[in-house]
């Protein structure tokens, strides 16, 4: 298919290099990414994405596929390659009986949530709007009720994919259910996902508890956290960040443009027991500050949307960890004082709870045991900088290696990191299936038997 065929069968924009808002629709969420695809296709439909993979094929170029465009490697652009937009195909219906959702390819943490609200339900997923559904789903996916739920890909109950040979496929329980299973979870690069259907659960007013430690109480309150998790209840999401203090007036005045750590519990409001067990976290160490409110779930979800905005640079390396013994706080301590952004942080929590329940046939999430998660998130604005925190995010998870859980979340894995390879021995089988020329070779998590 040449550039005049392509033409001829493309519905949507298609934008090439030097053509009017080109520069445009090539940026990214990370401002570090600056590249120069060769195409950039805006497809209305499963036609359309089929058009541009079969023209990306005849034409020797790789694709890469941009959901959000939320992965902090820039894994959805690459110079010189076929750039398959998914951004118009954001449409999400609803249906409340059956308790599902139909979401296209392109639709946003935010799209999910706004259109499930009104049903009182709600799909688990990550806690920033403008991520991308697609691939938070294929590379896991935690959240504020992931505890009680389950992973976003353990919510997938079926996706449309166009294939590398341009055909159009339906995986599901009785239809190409191997690629099913590696679409929830390996982080892998199968095909184009144009709709996924999802199961949704019902939420329920939240109880939302933030509380600020300074750094000298901040290892007494994580040590009192680390004693929480045995009795943890599903329902309770615990999330501590070490960050800077804002200079809002309900924070002390001491605390103030400070590092502080943040601990805050989410969980229902309906629920006795969670509410009672939700305010033990901050007993035995009170906090500097403290807050408390009842919200819903959307207003949960939408809480970060404004943490992250497009353009900064951005690095992550994260591990997960045997445990919060005292010499892995003392080195986040330590960590939290040397980050040479405050826009920067340090995220950290206790995993389990119903990730540990589904059954791992159904699934290639490889790390559902990990107890602890932690992520060194760098962020800054001036490419001067861009040495300086890269090195810090790299030094705290390396600092903590004694006490590292095998493998790496590889939503969060930077773009020359190569310590969380797809573990499993069917995904390099299930991609020489669907994939055999590794036309989709942006995410580097899956590459063909004897590739």
């Amino acid at each position: 298919m040449d550039t005049a065929a392509l033409r001829a069968a493309f519905t949507g924009p298609l934008v090439f290099p030097g053509d009017p808002g080109y520069d445009e629709a090539r940026r990214i969420w990370n401002g570090m990414h600056d590249r120069r695809p060769a195409l950039i296709a805006r497809p209305l439909g499963a036609a359309d994405v089929s058009a541009a993979v079969t023209y990306a094929s005849r034409a020797g170029l790789p694709v890469t596929v941009r959901g959000g465009g939320h992965n902090v490697a820039g894994t959805s652009i690459a110079d010189e390659a076929v750039l398959i937009d998914l951004s118009l195909l954001r449409e999400v219906t609803v249906d409340p009986d059956a308790e599902t959702a139909e979401a296209g390819g392109g639709a946003l943490l935010k799209d999910v949530d706004a259109a499930t609200a009104p049903h009182d339900l709600g799909c688990p997923a990550g806690v920033v709007g403008h991520t991308g559904l697609a691939g938070l789903a294929i590379g896991g996916g935690y959240g504020w009720i992931t505890r009680k739920w389950g992973l976003t890909c353990d919510h997938i109950l079926g996706a449309e994919v166009v294939l590398a040979d341009g055909s159009i496929v339906e995986a599901s329980e009785t239809e190409h259910q191997d690629l099913l299973w590696a679409l929830r979870g390996s982080a892998g690069n199968f095909g184009v996902v144009t709709r996924f259907r999802l199961r949704l659960r019902p939420v329920g007013p939240i109880l939302y508890r933030t509380a600020l430690y300074p750094l000298k109480d901040a290892p007494a309150a994580l040590r009192a956290f680390r004693d929480f998790t045995v009795k943890q209840l599903d329902d309770l999401r615990v999330f501590g960040s070490f960050q800077f203090a804002g200079d809002g007036e309900a924070i002390p005045a001491e605390l103030r443009g400070e590092p502080v750590l943040e601990l805050a519990v989410a969980c229902s409001a309906h629920i006795p027991e969670s509410v009672a067990q939700s305010a033990e976290i901050y007993a035995a160490v009170p906090p500097a500050a403290q807050n408390e409110e009842t919200i819903s779930y959307y207003d949960l979800q939408s809480k970060l949307n404004e943490a992250a905005p497009a353009g900064r640079r951005y690095f992550t390396k994260a591990c997960y960890l045997t445990d919060l013994t005292d010499g892995v706080l003392e080195r986040v301590v330590e960590a939290a004082r040397a980050t040479p952004s405050r826009l920067s942080s340090i995220d950290l929590e206790y995993l389990r709870g119903a990730i540990t329940d589904v059954d791992p046939a159904t699934s290639a999430f490889p790390h559902r045991e990990a107890p602890f998660f932690l992520a060194a998130w760098a962020s800054w604005t001036d490419p001067a900088d861009d040495a300086d925190n890269i090195a810090w995010s790299r030094g705290t998870v390396a600092s903590l290696g004694e006490w590292h859980y095998a493998g790496s979340y590889a939503n969060y894995a930077p773009e020359d990191d190569e310590s969380a390879p797809a573990g499993d021995p069917r995904l390099p089988r299930v991609k020489r299936a669907y994939d055999p020329g590794n036309l989709f070779r942006g995410e580097r998590r899956a590459a063909p038997a004897g590739a």
